[in-house]
């Protein structure tokens, strides 16, 4: 149950199985919007019109989950209305149903979602789950997760941690005494965590991170850019105008994500825009170069949280056994391969595709 994305697998003769969604995609955004015709959208299709409905899209709620409405007074910066419930906890205004809403509910709607997903996929009722949540979660928020499922439907039978899950599906449990660097890097946050693993024991030695840096801070950086060449170029702004926002932002993406294989993307948007001479078409070349330029200084605050984690656990870089990539983030090319492998001496583990770790 990701900030930015959410996914849900089934142990079939000992294997994990990823379980597609009713979309086919492995993965589903974690957003719940309610649309003008009183639907409610979950996933890609609430992400689809999120710039066009900001008021009443709901995305990284897991954020506010099991904290108090004092505790998040940086998180509150959205376009929706987060206001205070009556024991001083988060809720979330919803104009188009004009309802509060506590961020367990909107989270449960995520998981109904998954649940509805798994049992299409399955052919039979999904009731019970086992749902990861990051390592510096505290009983609160841990409890708050297990109430959104419990909300969905679902008996939650254990939280577990994430980096801990993400050792597991790499089989690292069945190592002897280990000490694992789990680089984690999502959409919207980056944890890092160090564990020690032996005969099938493993305890998280330290934890740290960044909670506000991720995925979608490189597509932002994206569209900043190609907003400031659009005004150069053709004098219009747009940033003000919300239907080309959502167009950017998904092209934005789709750059980023082919700039992990390929040297140079290109970003075709026609009819972007118009003024009085007519349609306006936006047409871009961007490097993997120019991206990594553009995104140096995000790529720069990994390293930080990696150094905070192995003084904490009292370690030298040299000690870490193994290094395991969690997260889509890491396939970006600056911030994957280079620095932290040497950094670290190491080269991360690539057994396991980082989305599904």
């Amino acid at each position: 149950l990701g900030t930015t994305n959410s996914w849900i697998a089934v142990m079939e003769g000992g294997d994990v199985v990823v379980i597609p969604n009713a979309e086919g995609n492995r993965t589903t955004p974690s957003l719940v919007a309610f649309a003008k015709n009183g639907e409610r959208l979950v996933g890609l299709t609430a992400k689809r019109q999120a710039t066009i409905n900001p008021e009443n899209t709901l995305y990284s709620v897991k954020r506010f989950i099991g904290r108090s409405f004092d505790e998040v007074t940086e998180e509150r910066d959205v376009p929706f209305k987060v206001v205070k419930g009556p024991r001083n906890d988060v809720r979330i205004y919803v104009p188009q149903t004009n309802k509060e809403y506590a961020p367990q509910e909107i989270s449960a709607m995520v998981l109904q979602k998954l649940k509805a997903d798994a049992e299409a996929f399955l052919g039979e009722p999904v009731t019970q789950a086992v749902i990861t949540v990051p390592a510096y979660f505290n009983d609160s928020q841990r409890q708050a997760t297990k109430d959104a499922g419990k909300i969905a439907g679902l008996e939650v039978l254990r939280i577990i941690n994430e980096p801990t899950a993400a050792s597991l599906a790499y089989g690292l449990d069945k190592k002897k005494d280990e000490t694992i660097l789990v680089f984690d890097l999502g959409g919207g946050t980056f944890d890092v965590s160090i564990l020690e693993v032996g005969d099938g024991v493993i305890e998280v030695k330290a934890t740290s991170g960044d909670t506000h840096l991720g995925g979608d801070y490189y597509d932002a950086a994206i569209v900043n850019w190609i907003i400031e060449e659009f005004r150069k170029d053709q004098g219009i702004d747009l940033s003000k105008d919300r239907q080309a926002l959502q167009r950017l932002k998904e092209a934005a993406e789709k750059a980023k994500m082919e700039l992990s294989s390929m040297m140079e993307t290109e970003i075709n948007l026609p009819f972007i825009t118009a003024d009085a001479s007519g349609p306006k078409h936006l047409a871009m070349k961007l490097t993997r170069a120019k991206f990594e330029q553009l995104t140096a200084h995000l790529t720069e605050r990994v390293r930080e949280p990696v150094l905070r984690a192995l003084k904490d656990a009292g370690l030298q870089p040299s000690q870490i056994d193994e290094v395991v990539l969690v997260g889509g983030s890491t396939r970006m090319s600056g911030c994957a391969g280079n620095w932290y492998a040497k950094m670290l001496g190491k080269e991360p583990n690539k057994s396991v595709n980082p989305d599904e770790a």
